[in-house]
């Protein structure tokens, strides 16, 4: 049963709308309207010009990554926490949520002492073994697989905990191995957590900047991703280029959103 709306409610749905829009809808719509200031001129100079189409290209590989890492990660993390009882899960869960809390500058620079190629913990060894992490599109997948890493087990474990194992072990009383009852059963149930925490994770890899800076090195046309690149431009004068850096970037995250939210199914408000 819908509650009646009061002026309160008019007042307090004013005051969200107001506050998005100031803080989100205004601020990004200027990024769009400086792009488009001179036509498509902007647009066109950022992607005639070699650096800029390598960042948007190094970001586009790095984040697919990324997310392909975060998915297989999140997906078998997700069932850990929810489908099994063990020592220290309370730690586990709580160490998940580290990259939320944490600045990205230190996930960079605590990166980069663990596989630093000089003085990292790691680092020489993977180097002697002809493994090259930071300074490198390795270490840039680390830094952004670090950053994005809870967004798709903070989308499933709430799922998983609502639908329960019910259907799960009646499945598995009926025969299904462990694979089969995850593939038939429990992935149809959570698809759609999934595919928003993937989204999500996407759009979060596509603009990390801070663990990225210090883990690429900042290369032009060697390590230097998309966000980097709109930083050079807006200090080098180049505004132009960056806001069409930017918009795309925004565009991608945006189309990713709409798309999903557009196919995801609709909730019947009645429970019908």
């Amino acid at each position: 049963m819908r509650q009646p709306k009061t002026t309160g409610t008019y007042v307090r749905r004013g005051l969200v709308i107001a506050y998005l829009f100031l803080l989100v809808a205004w601020p990004v719509s200027l990024v769009v309207k400086h792009t488009f200031d001179g036509g498509l001129d902007n647009l066109q100079t950022a992607l005639s010009d070699p650096d800029v189409v390598f960042a948007l290209q190094l970001t586009v590989y790095v984040a697919v990554w990324a997310v392909v890492i975060n998915t297989i990660f999140g997906v078998g993390v997700s069932l850990l926490l929810v489908r099994y009882d063990f020592p220290g899960r309370g730690i586990l869960s709580a160490l998940i949520d580290l990259p939320l809390s944490v600045s990205p500058i230190v996930v960079g620079l605590a990166l980069l002492l663990t596989y630093g190629s000089t003085n990292g913990l790691l680092g020489p060894s993977l180097r002697d073994a002809g493994i090259q992490v930071a300074f490198a599109p390795l270490g840039i997948i680390l830094a952004t697989a670090f950053v994005s890493l809870p967004l798709v087990i903070r989308e499933l474990v709430p799922v998983l905990h609502e639908i329960g194992t019910d259907q799960e072990q009646a499945a598995r009383s009926l025969g299904a191995g462990p694979w089969q009852t995850f593939r038939r059963i429990t992935l149809p149930s959570v698809k759609w957590a999934l595919v928003y925490g993937v989204v999500l994770s996407l759009a979060r890899s596509l603009g990390e900047f801070g663990a990225v800076k210090i883990m690429s090195g900042n290369i032009a046309g060697q390590t230097q991703t998309a966000t980097l690149s709109v930083e050079e431009k807006y200090q080098d004068f180049q505004q132009g280029t960056a806001y069409a850096t930017s918009f795309l970037l925004a565009l991608i995250a945006v189309a990713a959103l709409v798309v999903v939210s557009v196919l995801r199914p609709k909730e019947n408000p009645d429970g019908d």
